[in-house]
């Protein structure tokens, strides 16, 4: 059973992000404030729950939530600042589009930047341990997938729409066959044996 916060008496919200493993795309996070009480049946770490769930509970999330916010960290960012930089400042970014101030952060995972003024805690598999946190997973997860889903129709090659940018065997055999987009992530190993791909 998921747990609604770890400080109860505190304004807390969660957070995650969806994408650091993929070779192309953004990296992406949400935050999310649930009001106290909150419960769902269905509601669980991201990666647990089949895409119609996890579209099903964002609606339930954004109509619910007190305040959400998600930030998208792109390509060249990734690439200039590394993508354990980026996931945590695509975190940052969210919490500071949040509608209200919260008091206390709740991390899926174990690294973090202090947020200025807030304290914090990191939960490693906090997706799958507090509902804020898995709310925040769902949101990073599914606006990241309509992104891939959106960018598929430029380069339907890679199969983003499928596989999201992770790197599949189909993904990767695009890559060998058409080179990289706009959209990989330069700084990443594309593929095992090359690492110096023609751009288009």
């Amino acid at each position: 059973m998921l747990l609604s916060k770890i400080n109860p008496s505190f304004l807390e919200c969660g957070t995650d992000e969806a994408g650091r493993g993929c070779l192309a795309g953004p990296v992406t996070a949400a935050a999310v404030i649930l009001p106290n009480g909150f419960k769902h049946p269905l509601l669980n770490d991201s990666k647990q729950l089949t895409e119609r769930k996890r579209e099903e509970l964002r609606s339930i999330i954004e109509k619910e939530a007190l305040s959400f916010a998600v930030s998208h960290v792109f390509m060249e960012e990734i690439d200039r600042i590394n993508i354990l930089q980026a996931s945590i400042t695509a975190m940052h970014r969210s919490i500071e589009q949040l509608s209200m101030t919260p008091e206390f952060i709740a991390v899926d995972g174990n690294k973090f930047r202090p947020y200025p003024n807030i304290p914090h805690q990191t939960v490693i598999k906090g997706d799958g341990k507090y509902l804020h946190i898995a709310a925040a997973s769902i949101l990073a997860k599914t606006y990241r997938d309509d992104f891939m889903k959106e960018i598929d129709q430029e380069f339907p090659e890679y199969s983003w729409s499928k596989n999201k940018g992770y790197p599949s065997k189909a993904h990767r055999a695009a890559i060998r066959e058409y080179g990289t987009t706009k959209f990989h992530r330069k700084s990443f190993k594309l593929l095992p044996e090359q690492l110096i791909l023609p751009l288009k």
